[in-house]
């Protein structure tokens, strides 16, 4: 799936990167799509058991002739993007099928070219690949960036679940349009780089991809974090030449001695990454003159055995530095990765890191699971496909949350967090000696949820190192974790919810509390939905045919009406959302013709409507229907805009209080209580009457840096708006998080005040808050 015809060619953009992969770089500089084609199948001939490459022939006739009109603004033949994929997915030695895939893989999306055409001419390997990777058409009634961008994704991993390739693919078009961003707007350059950095990088990583997953980092570090990108960049190069000598000295060292020892090896140094260094940085809080191992010396040799004597060696010449010696080869990374790490001390005082690894070991680490892709040719030229499904535990997690979730934003939210490149990890033990890799600050629970539901939702206790614990206990790398179950246990507690630390934990809870009141969730969701319409006046009898629950329910990923009322009475969706949405559907098919008799009658009858006593009308601009000069105060748990949608509640002696219909405690209120609500609405001018100001809160997040706080109250002092209060806070992964309250006039001033924040440097959301 490309990012749209406007991605343009750089040919030399990626020139400027410290990469150790130069192979794949030199692919931009090719002009001619013949000579890149030409480069393609030599590639695929150098790896393949099959002389036949016709299928990728035919792909690319096929491609050219369908993008034969369809330039890049640098004025190179679009052809040259599918075709860069392509060489891409070579270099991962991917089979045929989806290297012809990778060249037809916008045919559908950006061409009169159909997905039966595909499957007609190519079969249907191919065409599940290149729909697998072909974005959603315009969404009907997705307003929203975000609404876009969670459908594509939840489409992307039900593909990748029916076939990996899909990923590879994705991935290889991601790093192409990563590597020629420099056409595109600031704007969306920024918005691919914070995509890639969010998620594609992410999946690399998982998929144990590193040859894609540094170059993705490091670009989508050009270009959300400018600055950092090129003042690195200058210091690096500032002292290049003394660096190189440095770690060829210790190459030469080390040569000499692994020799002497009659073992076998490959090795070469590097700088790390600049992504490494930039992490390392922002979570030890460091200046780059603080980071000391900057380098990193690889040893590759034939066997596991040589991995451990060279070790050995290494050991004996240089001193190691305690606590930071990694034996991957024993207990290897979830994505497959194997290597022993070791951090040294040079004989100059400057820490250094080697990496010890055997060749197949290497490959793995390069290409994840792409080097496990096993096919083999039959005499008929059909393809034996054995895929690695225990590695893609993390992807099946991600189709539970898909399932179980019909909320875009909250499925960001858990994707974003689970895939998080900035959190760490600790490894732990099972009781009978497996690993356990968990996030940093993860508890016994997570550990419970880790190995399956049932015992999370059973634990009531557990034991570390043989030892009782709270439950709140910070896991440390190396702990054996034992659990203590229960059958008499009724559950997990809400108040874990606050303690758990890992995505999968959070979600197995929440589902817990879900099916556990799943049958008074759908008569409170009925009750809820019920009350709404009687409010608005609106026949809930007209909106309960087929054709509108069967729209409803699909527009928010349920099976039926009943799994949709259950989580209305969750709290999930609110019922003004169900309704408005079966509304619109139902209006849109009952458009009336009006006559003039018609508007006459109207007129008349507001006419005499003016003779009539009116609702109740505060002075803060709001109309109570039934009461009559009524005092009216708006409260502060939800603060409510006029553009709001709002609610009256009758207190005791205070008159009646405005909520936000969406307000949590009105969502929560009990039934008892819940008869006490009455219908509001705000003044044709309620935002001018009384030149109306309503105090707002709002939660800004973003990359912190220096300057953020003076932006963001600048931006708010150009429209004249004074800061009532403001309460910072920023992570160990350098997010701040900014909850201000201000005034203003109307929902419709917040949406601008909002988008305008939105466009700060560094700033990644805002959020209004519904409670305070």
């Amino acid at each position: 799936m490309a990012d749209g015809t406007e991605i343009q060619e750089q040919p030399n953009n990626h020139q400027e990167l410290v990469f150790d992969d130069g192979r794949i770089e030199k692919i931009a500089e090719f002009q001619s799509p013949e000579t890149l084609y030409q480069e393609l199948t030599a590639r695929v001939r150098k790896y393949h058991p099959s002389d036949d490459i016709s299928l990728i022939e035919k792909a690319y006739e096929t491609a050219r002739t369908f993008h034969k009109e369809q330039v890049r603004k640098s004025g190179e033949p679009y052809i040259i993007h599918p075709l860069c994929v392509a060489i891409i997915l070579a270099d991962m030695e991917m089979d045929k099928e989806t290297i012809a895939a990778g060249i037809l893989h916008d045919v559908v999306e950006d061409t009169v070219m159909t997905s039966e055409e595909i499957r007609a001419q190519f079969g249907d390997d191919v065409e599940l690949l290149v729909d697998g990777v072909t974005k959603l058409g315009q969404l009907q009634y997705a307003t929203d960036k975000l609404d876009v961008q969670a459908e594509n994704l939840r489409k992307m991993f039900l593909a990748m679940a029916k076939d990996i390739r899909v990923i590879m693919i994705k991935l290889a078009d991601r790093l192409h349009n990563m590597r020629t961003l420099d056409y595109m707007t600031p704007e969306k350059q920024q918005e691919k780089a914070r995509e890639t950095l969010d998620i594609y990088a992410p999946i690399a990583q998982r998929l144990g991809i590193s040859k894609i997953k540094v170059e993705l980092d490091d670009l989508s570090l050009k270009y959300l974090e400018p600055e950092v990108y090129h003042d690195l960049a200058q210091k690096i190069a500032a002292r290049k030449s003394v660096r190189e000598k440095y770690v060829q000295d210790i190459v030469d060292e080390v040569s000499e001695h692994i020799k002497n020892a009659g073992i076998e090896a490959k090795i070469d140094g590097r700088v790390k990454h600049f992504f490494s260094i930039y992490k390392k940085m922002k979570n030890q809080n460091k200046t780059i003159d603080q980071i000391y191992d900057l380098f990193a010396v690889r040893i590759i040799v034939d066997n596991v055995k040589d991995c451990y004597a060279a070790l050995g060696v290494i050991h004996e010449m240089y001193k190691p530095i305690p606590g930071r010696f990694k034996d991957y080869i024993a207990m290897p990374k979830d994505n497959m990765y194997q290597s022993l790490h070791t951090t040294l001390m040079g004989a100059s005082g400057t820490p250094f890191e080697i990496q010890i690894r055997t060749y197949e070991m290497h490959r793995t680490a390069e290409y994840g699971i792409a080097a496990h892709w096993k096919y083999k040719e039959a005499s008929d030229g059909k393809k034996v496909e054995a895929q690695e499904e225990e590695k893609l535990a993390w992807l099946r997690q991600i189709l539970e949350w898909q399932k179980d979730m019909s909320d875009n934003k909250e499925f960001m939210k858990l994707l974003k967090s689970d895939l998080d490149l900035f959190s760490d990890n600790v490894y732990c033990f099972t009781p009978t000696g497996d690993v356990k890799n968990l996030p940093a600050g993860s508890t016994p629970i997570d550990f419970a949820y880790s190995i399956h539901s049932a015992v999370g939702n059973k634990m009531i206790g557990a034991r570390v190192n043989g030892r009782l614990v709270t439950i709140n206990y910070e896991i440390k790398n190396g702990d054996c974790i034992e659990i203590l179950t229960s059958q008499n246990s009724r559950g997990p507690s809400r108040d874990w919810l606050n303690v758990v630390k890992s995505t999968q934990a959070k979600n197995k809870i929440s589902q817990w509390f879900k099916n556990e009141f799943k049958d008074e969730n759908i008569v409170r969701g009925k009750d809820l939905v019920s009350t709404y319409c009687k409010a608005k006046s609106i026949p809930l009898s007209d909106l309960m045919k087929p054709e509108y629950v069967e729209f409803v329910t699909e527009k928010y990923g349920f099976r039926d009406w009943d799994a949709l009322m259950a989580a209305v009475g969750h709290g999930a969706l609110k019922e003004g959302q169900v309704i408005n949405k079966m509304l619109e559907v139902y209006e849109r098919n009952h458009k009336e013709n009006v006559t003039d008799e018609q508007v006459l009658e109207a007129i008349q009858d507001n006419a005499a409507k003016q003779m009539l006593p009116k609702s109740g009308k505060s002075s803060a601009g709001i109309m109570v229907k039934g009461i009559n000069d009524v005092a009216v105060r708006f409260t502060k748990c939800c603060n409510p805009l006029p553009g709001d949608e709002i609610v009256g509640f009758v207190t005791r002696g205070r008159g009646v209080s405005i909520h936000r219909t969406d307000c949590v405690n009105v969502l929560r209120m009990p039934e008892a209580e819940r008869a006490r609500l009455i219908e509001a609405e705000w003044e044709v001018d309620a935002a001018g009457e009384q030149g109306g100001k309503y105090m707002v809160e709002i939660v800004v997040y973003a990359n912190n840096r220096s300057g953020l706080l003076a932006d963001i109250s600048k931006t708010l002092m150009d429209r004249n708006i004074d800061i009532c209060s403001m309460n910072t806070k920023t992570s160990k992964q350098g997010i701040a998080t900014m909850a201000m309250t201000f005034a203003v006039s109307s929902r419709e001033e917040l949406s601008k005040v909002a988008d305008k924040l939105k466009s700060i440097k560094s700033v990644i959301d805002v959020d209004r808050q519904a409670n305070g």
